[in-house]
């Protein structure tokens, strides 16, 4: 049963921020909605294309759509028998179609007029499915993390075209076609490696591994960002941070002490973990949160001496626990949730969906309202190797 989103209501504030002058934005909570009763977590929020509708993966193995716009719930996808690890809709050809992919060895696409399921890929019954991307240089590919092997199929006919089975000694937890070289495929694992491979022709191991970064511990999240999207960032699961070129493989930052040095740019509890990376061209930020659900967004200075600077947006007293998954309404190209002054959705271990209120939309910081946000999955921190705490 679903409970009905209480209106709450809150001025926004200024929140000073500690050893600075400048003071970080606190947005304010719209509304907060129980996704379920219990102890169930949001694991990952996801937009459809033209954001009529949002998709949101809970640890019941359920997907729960809702209106980004007004919070209504709309309806669920159910067929999942184990953890949900990973969702993504498809482009603009059929806009209307989720993804999913679960530690039950299956990836599922689903109608999300409907509900219905439309088609069912397996790994494997004695395999996870972490993670997924579809490209390739013909759009056809569908590439998937299974445990230490990546998975490719022909999403068309759904047949297995390949397995790549030596690159990775552990769990991968991330596959992605990296963005305007579709061409391209990135993996990361819980060995440590991130690994990219150009998928043109009959993939193998052998031929078609073009270069190896070595993070030296196990990876929890990658993104691409930068005006050419060259750069990489990288989180760990010891919540480390760094920046590389993927092209040339060099290393721009490493930030072994990330949360020490977000926690001293607020004057809120100690930074326990990050949530995810947030970038507008050049810029980058990361996405710290405490145990008690309050998040901070920290500038990322990787050009010269790396560092963390002062939080510059707080999202505080909406979440009671670990917030697990942020969407941002900033990447809505013609943005018509800025004039309703909606910042975004947040969602986690509370099992609460939190909608927050920005700003007159002419006084929002340049990071929210970039039209050229990147934002790479999952979200996902579900209780196991990879995510300890």
């Amino acid at each position: 049963m679903e409970e009905e989103a209480s209106e709450m209501e809150v001025e926004e504030q200024q929140q000073p921020v500690q050893n600075n002058q400048s003071s970080a934005k606190r947005f304010g909570l719209k509304n907060s909605i129980q996704t379920n009763f219990g102890d169930d977590y949001v694991f990952q929020i996801v937009p459809k294309d033209d954001w009529t509708s949002m998709a949101v993966s809970l640890s019941t193995n359920t997907v729960k759509l809702y209106s980004p716009m007004t919070g209504q719930y709309l309806g669920e996808c159910k067929g999942h028998s184990s953890t949900i690890n990973h969702l993504s809709f498809s482009g603009a050809s059929t806009p209307h179609v989720l993804h999913s992919c679960s530690s039950d060895g299956t990836i599922r696409a689903w109608d999300s007029r409907t509900f219905h399921q439309v088609w069912c890929i397996t790994a494997g019954s004695s395999q996870e499915v972490f993670s997924f991307s579809f490209g390739g240089s013909g759009d056809n590919l569908l590439a998937a993390g299974c445990q230490s092997q990546i998975f490719f199929w022909d999403w068309r006919n759904k047949k297995q075209v390949a397995c790549l089975e030596e690159s990775h000694v552990e769990d991968v937890t991330q596959v992605h076609f990296i963005p305007g070289h579709q061409s391209k495929l990135a993996s990361a694992s819980a060995d440590g490696l991130i690994c990219i491979f150009d998928t043109n022709g009959d993939i193998n191991d052998d031929d078609h591994l073009e270069s190896v970064i070595n993070i030296g511990t196990s990876i929890g999240k990658v993104g691409f960002f930068g005006n050419s999207l060259e750069k990489l960032w990288c989180l760990t699961n010891i919540e480390t941070l760094s920046v590389w070129n993927w092209k040339d493989g060099t290393n721009e930052a490493n930030i072994e002490d990330a949360r020490s040095l977000a926690s001293d740019g607020w004057l809120l509890d100690h930074v326990d973990y990050f949530v995810d990376c947030h970038s507008s061209g050049e810029d980058l930020w990361v996405i710290g949160g405490t145990n008690a659900g309050s998040i901070g967004y920290f500038p990322v200075k990787y050009k010269g001496p790396a560092a963390i600077g002062p939080a510059e947006a707080v999202l505080g007293g909406g979440h009671i626990g670990v917030v697990r998954s942020i969407l941002p309404m900033s990447s809505i190209q013609s943005r018509p949730a800025q004039g309703q002054g909606i910042f975004g959705w947040t969602g986690g271990e509370d099992g609460r969906l939190c909608c927050w209120m920005a700003d007159d939309s002419s006084d929002i910081n340049r990071s929210w309202i970039s039209g050229v946000l990147v934002m790479k999955s999952p979200g996902t921190r579900k209780k196991s190797r990879h995510h300890p705490y």
